[in-house]
């Protein structure tokens, strides 16, 4: 489907693969319910100066939030979504984020704790006839500029192994769900959640390598 998204998308591939001059934005989702949004607001800016660094991409760090409702919704090809507790998405604000991602968008959702319960249920009102599924250590998005066996262990939360989920849309992947890993708070400035720089750098590299799976390989294999 080719529309205004799939052009911004083809955008920041040229811009991230021929390190092109032209800046554009990652954004954080801002949602109701009650859980908060706003948590690690380090994060995603910290994220975008690696990228810059180690990919000598142009991304804008100022890093603004989303509403998940908003027709602008549609300007940012990647989008990041965290919290640690409720999450309500309206009718029409569900019905945007599927159009969002049925045309080329990219969400990443990661549990900050205790979002578990109430994103999975949302998630399956957004796509009722999608299947959220297990990413295999094989799969490609851990295998960018730095090869993972899986998710890395950022916080230890309920001491459960970390999972990636994904929905997958005629073979691509359109929403990330990252759980009992935390890498949010790993991208944040290291005094903030006491993490080691290996922890931080280590939580760095794998969202470096989700940026370049969803934007440099659009999500597929």
């Amino acid at each position: 489907m080719m529309n205004k998204l799939l052009i911004i998308a083809f955008c920041a591939l040229i811009t991230f693969s021929g390190f092109g001059q032209s800046t554009y934005q990652l954004a954080v989702l801002k949602y109701a319910g009650g859980g908060d949004y706003y948590a690690n607001p380090t994060a995603v800016p910290n994220l975008a100066k690696f990228a810059n660094k180690k990919l000598n991409a142009d991304i804008n760090e100022e890093v603004p939030y989303i509403e998940a409702g908003s027709p602008l919704l549609f300007t940012y090809p990647f989008v990041h979504m965290t919290g640690h507790g409720n999450v309500v998405f309206s009718n029409a604000e569900r019905e945007n984020l599927r159009n969002y991602l049925l045309s080329g968008g990219f969400l990443h959702i990661d549990d900050n704790y205790g979002m578990d319960k109430f994103i999975r249920p949302e998630i399956n009102k957004i796509f009722p006839n999608a299947k959220l599924v297990e990413i295999p250590y094989g799969h490609p998005l851990f295998h960018q500029s730095s090869d993972f066996n899986g998710l890395p262990k950022i916080h230890e939360h309920d001491d459960k192994r970390p999972q990636a989920f994904g929905i997958f849309i005629e073979g691509r992947l359109a929403l990330l769900y990252t759980f009992e890993s935390d890498l949010g708070d790993g991208w944040e400035d290291p005094s903030v959640h006491n993490d080691t720089q290996s922890k931080h750098d280590e939580a760095l590299r794998m969202g470096l390598n989700i940026l370049e799976f969803a934007l440099l390989k659009g999500g597929l294999e």
